[in-house]
């Protein structure tokens, strides 16, 4: 058996051409560590089948697999236009009404915009094509813009208000019914798209506690107030995990700033032990083709060099018409990276004094597996915090995590180096975890195995992780 696998993960786009039990199966054996649900599209009839159709997938594959929903949020669009399409020229005013059909220069939008913008706030039509000005509030309802680039417009395409406070109301009425109905699947991460700050995140997590949820949320970054730096770093605080959404993100703040804010966010991730995302466009030109270009690989080995846990694909496996190919593309490059090129040690300074028992240990575990020659760290763990704690580390051997919650070994599956099991409690679950890996030849055929334990006192008591152990398993 193959026992050199990805330390980052990759995470896939469900969508028309991928929704069948058969693909899913291709993906998964692609390389495929958890697949994302966009509720911007699709029923929640089309869920149950696709959410069925991976836990049999993951049974049957013996690997675990994770799902996140990811909520449309406030995406703002423009209605129907005639004959879909409005030229417009710089100078050109237009009007943007929540109450109106499109005549002469008066446009439809899917969104109040009077209740939230000023005047002189920049507003980016068509994902950004055509750049306008707010120049006055005609009514309860309508918006008047200034053109500030030639350009057309088409019918519901998205619109991006860079400056513009939104007041945490980002959780649309469509939102809070794809929770509740979330809720009741077994869903381990929420995406909540164009956070602005923390308070966003405490709001989503009292909404998913109220409804006894025990998914993790990802705080998508996407929006300017965003990425200022003390609201940045809150934001990774009070998540668990960040996405890097770098289309909308291109657009409200600039493409020069998206690489350095990925940065950025990896190294904050790295630092408090959150997941970490980077997504959009990783690999778009196999939409359409069958082979990456040069520039698409070096962002995904950018990414595998900075230390982020998982990449994630969109449209490539959603839409396209290579997903498959793809994923094994992607997987070629995160294998040859890894193995050439160690991820960025920067993120392992400057930590909280409340993280430093958790570090020392976990970074002791990394040393000692490293210095006795270890092929693999065993992690017991009943929330999944021990097993993230290693991974931030970096090691360049795997984690074997071992926990009693199938909920946390589904999380874990986008974890860097993390393969996770679920096992009953017990004074040798990881332990029994290495016996039983070694027995079925899982890291090879070697007469004798030597694995680094990491436990605690109290088998299956979250936080108690106290203990790293050498042992040789014959």
């Amino acid at each position: 058996m193959n026992t050199i696998f990805k330390r980052t993960k990759i995470l896939a786009t469900l969508g028309p051409v991928t929704s069948s039990e058969e693909k899913i199966n291709e993906l998964i054996d692609a390389g495929v560590n958890g697949f994302r649900f966009n509720f911007s599209h699709g029923s929640h009839e089309e869920r149950l089948d696709q959410l069925k159709w991976i836990r049999e997938a993951s049974a049957a594959s013996n690997r675990q697999i994770a799902v996140l929903q990811d909520l449309q949020g406030p995406k703002i669009r423009l209605g129907v236009l005639n004959d879909n399409r409005h030229d417009v020229k710089k100078g050109d005013e237009i009007v943007l009404d929540f109450a109106a059909d499109h005549h002469d220069n008066i446009l439809p939008v899917q969104y109040n915009l009077a209740e939230k913008v000023k005047i002189g706030e920049p507003i980016y039509l068509f994902d950004g094509k055509v750049r306008t000005t707010v120049v006055g509030i005609d009514s309860a309802t309508a918006i008047r813009l200034r053109i500030e680039n030639d350009g057309f417009l088409m019918s519901k395409k998205g619109i991006n208000l860079p400056d513009t406070d939104f007041g945490g109301d980002i959780l649309t009425e469509k939102d809070l019914k794809d929770l509740e109905f979330g809720a009741t699947q077994d869903y381990d991460y929420v995406a909540l798209s164009f956070v602005q700050s923390e308070d966003d995140i405490n709001n989503l997590r009292q909404i998913l506690t109220s409804h006894g949820s025990t998914a993790q949320i990802i705080a998508k970054v996407e929006t300017k107030a965003a990425i200022r730096p003390e609201t940045l770093e809150a934001i990774v605080k009070a998540s668990d995990g960040v996405m890097v959404a770098r289309g909308d993100l291109a657009v409200e703040a600039g493409a020069e700033i998206v690489p350095i804010v990925q940065r950025q966010i990896i190294s904050l991730c790295r630092k408090y032990g959150k997941l970490s995302i980077v997504a959009t466009q990783m690999m778009a030109s196999m939409v359409d083709a069958p082979e990456p270009t040069r520039a698409e690989v070096s962002d995904v080995a950018t990414a595998v060099v900075q230390g982020a846990d998982t990449v994630m694909l969109s449209d490539e496996t959603a839409n396209g018409n290579y997903p498959v190919e793809t994923v094994s593309a992607m997987r070629k490059t995160i294998l040859y990276t890894q193995e050439h090129w160690p991820a960025d040690l920067a993120a392992q300074s400057a930590v909280p004094k409340e993280e430093k028992s958790r570090n020392a240990i976990a970074r002791a575990a990394v040393t000692v597996a490293e210095e006795v020659g270890a092929t693999a760290i065993v992690a017991e763990t009943k929330s999944g915090a021990t097993a993230a704690n290693i991974a931030k580390m970096r090691p360049h051997l795997p984690i074997c995590a071992v926990t009693s919650s199938p909920r946390a070994a589904q999380q874990l599956a986008l974890t860097y180096a993390t393969r996770s099991f679920v096992r009953p409690d017990g004074e040798k679950a990881g332990l029994d975890l290495a016996r039983e890996l070694h027995d079925v030849n899982y890291f090879g055929s070697n007469e004798s195995l030597t694995v680094v334990i990491v436990s605690g006192r109290q088998p299956g008591v979250a936080g108690g992780t106290d203990t790293v152990r050498v042992r040789v398993i014959e």
